[in-house]
């Protein structure tokens, strides 16, 4: 009589890695065209708004970042995917049990050995294209939800355009001071900074290369501690009260906005300190010296 596979691994393993796999096989097509036309809206609004947009900014790191993640696990789970189909296949190659060996009972150990092995090694594979499933799912809908967030911030920005165009009206554009690097209203400002407050631990301005408001030379971080530390009371006070200066005196100088503790306060939208995504460090987190740019 001719040999049947009594065990179908291939066959339960494709059905079941269809049933898990199918609803998330495939992502939005228009994805990359909506970012994409994210992306522009949020250049020209940050040439209308003459600078720097840190929250425009956290908030398509944070697109990138999900999207990344979701594209990974992608990657992975079609991995997952194609290694249990090949083990599927080759536990089918390999065997199972025919009709004379199951109605005579007379199984070799090592079949029954072969089997188990088989079984667990496809059931291990099959929980890990069910983690992976879920992960993806779990990392798609994060990455939509930071593109609808993007959305918004670009929709409330672009309300804003006008009103903050028509504040900024006063300040002239200013190109750096060939000597210094920096524009003179930087100039203006950091010596008047200076000239109310002590700084032991230095004041850091231009940078060349910097793709932000440093490389312009509309820049300066004003150190509370000696780098990497968070200030002493003594020094949060007076990081405090300089950029409280610099809220108060934004109009006279022209001072686009300030970061602080992780914090942001922006002139031009104004609304008061909002709270900055978290950048991995003391430094990178503002704890350490308050950021001042100038328009």
């Amino acid at each position: 009589m001719r040999p049947r596979r009594l065990i179908g691994l291939a066959v339960v393993t494709t059905a079941l890695l269809g049933t898990f796999a199918a609803p998330y096989a495939q992502a939005a097509p228009d994805e990359q065209a909506s970012l994409a036309k994210l992306t522009k809206q949020a250049a020209e609004l940050t040439k209308a708004y003459r600078g720097e947009i840190v929250s425009l900014e956290d908030a398509q790191t944070a697109v990138k970042k999900a999207s990344s993640r979701a594209k990974n696990l992608k990657s992975d789970l079609r991995a997952a995917e194609e290694r249990v189909g090949d083990f599927a296949q080759t536990s089918y190659m390999g065997g199972g049990l025919n009709d004379s060996q199951l109605f005579s009972m007379r199984i070799d150990p090592g079949t029954v050995s072969t089997m188990s092995y088989l079984s667990n090694q496809t059931t291990e594979q099959l929980n890990t294209v069910k983690r992976l499933i879920a992960e993806h799912k779990k990392a798609t809908e994060d990455a939509d939800t930071e593109i609808a967030k993007l959305r918004k911030n670009i929709k409330e920005l672009q309300a804003q355009r006008r009103d903050v165009e028509r504040r900024m009206a006063k300040f002239g554009i200013q190109t750096p001071g060939s000597a210094s690097g920096l524009t003179s209203r930087l100039v203006n400002v950091r010596a008047a900074i200076m000239s109310q407050f002590p700084m032991p631990f230095g004041v850091g301005c231009l940078r060349v290369g910097d793709p932000g408001e440093h490389g312009k030379g509309r820049a300066c971080d004003f150190m509370m501690s000696s780098g990497g530390r968070l200030p002493d009371a003594v020094a949060k006070e007076r990081g405090d009260a300089l950029a409280q200066w610099c809220i108060s005196h934004a109009g006279q100088y022209g001072i686009m906005y300030i970061i602080w503790q992780q914090r942001i306060y922006d002139m031009r939208t104004g609304g008061g300190w909002k709270m900055m995504e978290d950048r991995g460090g003391t430094t990178a987190n503002h704890y350490d010296h308050v950021h001042v740019s100038v328009l």
